[in-house]
């Protein structure tokens, strides 16, 4: 024997696992199983839509559908409700979701349940701290348990208050819940277009239809509409688009923003002679 195993190719609807031939090259059981069940590679953008839960309690913490939220009371009028754009493998959603979302097809839903640990990790009794009242200054006579309150730059939780201090929790407030993720995954985004679209939408939020691009000779020219040049943050925004267009599409080398200022004179001086007549025709004598 020259030290090698014969070839083996393991399918999972219809997709070829990795092969090996040497004993050196080979994976273990376990690694080559996660590859095998591994639907999706680091990058690749898919579309998810999703509601969350607290298992415990069946409060509904996140939603990416308007009606749904609407139903449990958490809409949000300022909000773009709609399919949630998610780059596998690159942190953007729980590490717990994550790893069973790779798993998944385009066009699957399945229920995930997370525990503490593959959520937002346990209740940590250290990070529970008495502060006096004065600390809050005139706001303290308004304090309520339940409260959101800032102390040394952290944010915490008010859950007592009593003998002139205020119990603050520091831990985050889904800490120590198991949560219900009802996850599907809509679709793997392919082309170039829809990737751009996507990418400045997930900046944009609200206003991100508004945004027209185009690419030619591997630039992306991206028009900013006239009314958002004042969007606050508009500079971060652009800087963060430019940094997901580099990261999730090769053929792009420059990415340019157009802000293109129309004259209003025409508009101006219909305004105005409608505004002028009125005037004119009160001189005219009876």
């Amino acid at each position: 024997m020259d030290g090698q195993t014969p070839q083996r190719t393991e399918r999972r609807k219809g997709r070829e696992a990795p092969r090996f031939t040497r004993r050196n090259e080979a994976l273990s059981v376990i690694e080559l199983r996660a590859l095998v069940l591994m639907t999706f590679s680091k990058g690749d953008l898919l579309l998810t839509n999703y509601t969350a839960k607290v298992k415990d309690t069946g409060e509904v913490i996140e939603t990416t559908s308007e009606g749904e939220a609407k139903k449990f009371g958490i809409f949000d009028s300022e909000r773009r409700y709609g399919p949630r754009l998610v780059a596998a493998g690159e942190g953007w959603v729980l590490a717990g979701l994550e790893e069973e979302m790779k798993k998944m097809e385009a066009g699957e839903k399945r229920a995930i349940e997370l525990p503490p640990a593959k959520a937002f990790g346990e209740r940590d009794p250290t990070r529970m701290r008495m502060v006096p009242l004065r600390k809050f200054g005139e706001r303290a006579s308004e304090l309520t348990v339940g409260d959101t309150v800032e102390v040394e730059n952290r944010a915490g939780t008010v859950r007592f208050i009593g003998s002139g201090r205020a119990q603050v929790d520091f831990n985050h407030r889904l800490a120590g819940k198991t949560l219900i993720y009802e996850l599907e995954v809509v679709k793997k985004l392919e082309t170039e277009e829809e990737k751009i679209r996507a990418l400045i939408e997930r900046r944009f939020v609200a206003e991100g239809e508004k945004v027209k691009f185009s690419v030619e000779g591997g630039t992306l020219a991206v028009e900013i509409p006239e009314e958002l040049f004042l969007l606050e943050g508009l500079q971060i925004i652009k800087r963060g688009i430019s940094s997901d267009i580099f990261r999730f599409l090769r053929g792009i080398e420059n990415v340019t923003f157009r802000e293109t200022f129309t004259r209003k004179a025409k508009a101006e001086e219909a305004e105005a002679a409608g505004t002028e007549a009125p005037e004119q025709a009160a001189a005219l004598p009876s």
